[in-house]
């Protein structure tokens, strides 16, 4: 048998492996490999959140989810108690609708770490997914976790929608409020979301006035990007139920003077099973409808905004 080629020969003068890399190799023989897993994991997660800003197709959008999630799933297998693998691994899961192992996920990132000391992102999006469950005790244990963090907008018009749920309208409408800044020069999306959220609130509390004084701030803000920005923020709001979304879109439709589209989605409100404020919704019907007998223009001059799908 010939000789073996040179670079295939060990050193005559390289010693033993440092001894952190020994020891890294015995406590975490697949290291190397979950860090490259999380790294491509964290990078289809970040591609997959360009759709928000209208800059990924949604169908690639889940591809991307999906990848993500395959990947943190062989992570997990190779290191079950990473908390990146854990946290990855839940959010992909909750985003392709795989929601028992989002919880299972997220819970085993809470069994590692302490509740107090999580992640808000996690503790949020584990109460959401209980939000949309229908357990608004437990959604609003991990909520409020959340909000004793950094919370996220949606995750602000959660924990108010899961207080209103336990009772505490008054306590959800100070949650928005506080969550605003008294003045601003601009509104970021969780900032536009979150105040839309605080006139929805308003309305559905009989709080005609303070509604539309909320609505008039942010047109007053964003001017022509009002109903853009809104629309937007919207769409990347997963609620819970999921009828809101038709609540909060006859609220702006209504807001613009889109009568015909607002109409429309009110009704469409109101016919959603046990809607708890179709009261409220069909009365924007009768106001509309009267709007439209007194001012038949307004039929006429109606027309769907510039806003994203």
């Amino acid at each position: 048998m010939g000789a073996s080629p040179s670079w295939a020969k060990p050193s005559d003068r390289a010693g033993p492996p440092p001894a952190t890399d020994f020891w890294r190799e015995v406590i975490e023989p697949h290291a190397e490999q979950v860090r490259r897993l999380v790294d491509n994991a964290r990078q289809q997660i970040s591609y997959a959140e360009g759709v928000i800003t209208g800059e990924v197709d949604p169908i690639r959008r889940m591809r991307a989810y999906r990848a993500a999630y395959a990947m943190m799933m062989r992570a997990r297998r190779l290191s079950p108690h990473s908390l990146d693998v854990l946290a990855m691994l839940g959010i992909s899961a909750d985003e392709i609708g795989k929601t028992r192992e989002a919880v299972d996920a997220f819970r085993g990132y809470l069994a590692i770490t302490t509740e107090d000391k999580a992640n808000a992102e996690i503790t949020g999006r584990l109460g959401a997914i209980y939000l949309r469950l229908g357990d608004a005790e437990t959604a609003l244990h991990y909520l409020r976790l959340a909000h004793a963090g950094a919370p996220s907008g949606a995750t602000l018009v959660h924990l108010a929608d899961a207080l209103v749920m336990q009772g505490d309208r008054n306590e959800a409408i100070d949650v928005l409020v506080n969550a605003l800044p008294p003045a601003a020069q601009y509104f970021t999306n969780d900032m536009t979301l979150v105040a839309f959220a605080l006139a929805v609130a308003y309305d559905r509390d009989d709080r005609r006035h303070d509604a539309f004084a909320v609505l008039d701030r942010l047109k007053s803000q964003q001017v022509q990007s009002y109903a853009p920005q809104v629309q937007l923020v919207l769409a990347q709001m997963r609620f819970a139920p999921a009828a809101d979304r038709h609540y909060y879109q006859a609220l702006l439709f209504e807001s613009i003077e889109a009568y015909i589209e607002a109409r429309a989605e009110w009704a469409t409100y109101a016919a959603c099973g046990d809607s708890p404020w179709r009261a409220r919704a069909l009365e924007h019907v009768a106001a509309i409808d009267k709007l439209r007998r007194t001012k038949p223009a307004i039929d006429r001059n109606a027309s769907t905004p510039p806003v994203t799908p």
